[in-house]
């Protein structure tokens, strides 16, 4: 099966999938920019996906849940079609969900190391906490990354959608918040522009 264009977004959104995923057993959070926009309370902006983790070993749990999908693997700037009953590849930590009838992406499905009580920054093993730290929930019941954990992951490049983020959640950031997101810049992406910009005192 051929997949579909890189740019065929048609994203659910955290609620369509939360609805989708009601009857899973496994831990599993939205991520990315549509993370902050939960925590916000409203969407800021556009989201061209719709990004959520599961622990790698849960990732067949939600392939199976989420049936009406075909399933692509992406890894290095290549989408491979994974059949249903094929196992994930060892080295791949991320699939894209088509709906082929409709002939559009509808979820990016990450995949992280870790446990159903432990978070891990994938980038840097090193970097743990509690999952029930990392991932919060709305009042609507949808899983959702901290908004600290994920500009940690926006870092690194730092696009220009990633700097909007930055700047409208920077104000609403408690100090202890502030201050472990200075720390893993500091250890991570030491100088970076963000440093400067999260006064902790």
């Amino acid at each position: 099966m051929s997949p579909l264009d890189d740019e065929a977004w048609e994203a659910w959104s955290p609620h369509e999938l939360g609805q989708r995923l009601r009857e899973a057993t496994l831990p599993w959070y939205v991520a990315g920019g549509w993370a902050l926009d939960i925590w916000h309370g409203k969407q800021t902006r556009e989201h061209e996906d719709l990004e959520f983790v599961v622990i790698r070993n849960d990732a067949d749990h939600f392939r199976a849940i989420l049936h009406e999908l075909e399933f692509f693997t992406v890894k290095d700037g290549t989408t491979e079609y994974l059949p249903p009953a094929a196992n994930l590849p060892s080295d791949v930590w991320q699939l894209w969900g088509g709906d082929m009838r409709h002939g559009c992406w509808r979820v990016d499905m990450m995949m992280e190391p870790g446990t159903p009580d432990l978070w891990i920054y994938k980038r840097d093993r090193a970097i743990q906490m509690a999952r029930s730290d990392a991932v919060r929930v709305s009042e609507t019941g949808i899983p959702y990354l901290a908004p600290i954990n994920v500009m940690l992951f926006k870092a690194k490049h730092c696009r220009k959608k990633d700097q909007i983020d930055f700047n409208f959640l920077r104000p609403r950031l408690s100090l202890e918040e502030k201050e472990q997101l200075t720390t893993w810049l500091n250890e991570l992406h030491p100088g970076h522009e963000w440093i400067k910009k999260l006064p902790i005192s």
